[in-house]
């Protein structure tokens, strides 16, 4: 009766996170209090201070997010609206363009609380939505097993694999309709975001809609206005956009230690006083639902101290090996 009790109050609390998506004040009230009930059923807090819930989780390349800290992500409030926001609407998009089908969706990286199930399935029946889970972390796969049982969710999960994404191969991937991998950084930094497309975009039909679409690190340059007391930028553009980087390797079978090179010419704009780099990431999750900068976690702002006078060029790539991170040069 106690968890009937509490499947009945998720369900309304999730019912008015949906309703109140456009509302910022009533739908974090919403995921504060989903937050405790998960907190309760999976005894998972995401702020305890036990090691094995704060390590990071080694991969093939890269390394996922601890036990806890996957758990916080729920709290990323504009991070979880946005995501929620785009794969609803991403069913709908699915179910209005293949009436009748069951839509399957392939979901890499759950943490321990399957936000993406447990927030969304109750929102259809079981007939209408079916879910895969591929989850590298043993402890946070049990847990989120524990809630999606807790809350009569098993009927739309179809399987849980325990296994690593960069190098995982998907039973008949051409049957599903959405990927979602949420399993990002600020700056692509260390998690394994990039590693997993290029494992698992290959394994997809052509028609299949990823969640998030596509990651872009930006580059501006910025100077303090003493006139205006305000910061002065200068926007230069991506110096890396994953789906392009993916799609310059063509069909390479493995990906390669560091992606392709970005040079940016800092000579015409030597005489402007800039003083710092700015590097911001932008994630384009689905159609027009993007997280821009200092949004969430995600997307929060990267600045470096310039050394004057200044070089001639700065040369970014994006390194896999021995640790996942965007990497840069001066060169004169």
């Amino acid at each position: 009766m106690i968890e009937n009790d509490k499947t009945i109050v998720l369900k309304k609390l999730i019912s008015s996170l949906q309703e109140n998506s456009n509302n910022p004040v009533e739908a974090e009230k919403s995921l504060n209090e989903i937050h405790a009930h998960f907190q309760d059923i999976t005894k998972i807090t995401g702020f305890d201070h036990n090691i094995k819930h704060l390590a990071a989780v080694p991969a093939a390349k890269g390394k996922a997010l601890g036990l806890n800290f996957a758990a916080q992500c729920l709290l990323d409030y504009k991070r979880t609206l946005q995501f929620l926001k785009a794969i609803y609407r991403a069913i709908l998009e699915k179910q209005k363009n293949r009436p009748g089908e069951t839509i399957k969706i392939f979901y890499a990286g759950c943490g321990p609380y399957a936000p993406f199930i447990t927030l969304i399935a109750s929102l259809f029946t079981k007939e209408e939505l079916r879910f895969s889970v591929l989850e590298i972390n043993e402890k946070s796969l049990d847990s989120a097993k524990k809630l999606i049982h807790s809350m009569g969710l098993s009927g739309y999960v179809q399987e849980f694999h325990l296994a690593d994404a960069v190098t995982f191969k998907i039973p008949d991937p051409g049957s599903f309709h959405i990927l979602i991998s949420e399993t990002l950084d600020a700056l692509l930094y260390r998690e394994c975001y990039v590693p997993i497309l290029f494992n698992l975009l290959p394994q997809f039909n052509k028609n299949s809609t990823v969640i998030p679409e596509n990651v872009l690190i930006n580059l501006s340059l910025t100077s303090h206005s003493k006139e205006d007391n305000a910061d002065e930028e200068h926007k230069v553009g991506a110096v890396f956009n994953v789906r392009e980087a993916l799609s310059s390797l063509g069909h390479a079978s493995h990906i390669p230690a560091k992606l392709p090179k970005k040079r940016v010419d800092l000579r015409a704009l030597a005489k402007e006083g800039f003083e710092n780099i700015l590097l911001e990431t932008q994630v384009h999750i689905y159609d027009d639902i993007w997280l821009h900068r200092n949004e969430s976690s995600l997307t929060v702002a990267y600045e470096i101290k310039l050394e004057q006078p200044l070089s001639n060029t700065i040369v970014f790539y994006y390194q896999l090996e021995p640790e996942i991170a965007l990497q840069y040069t001066f060169q004169n």
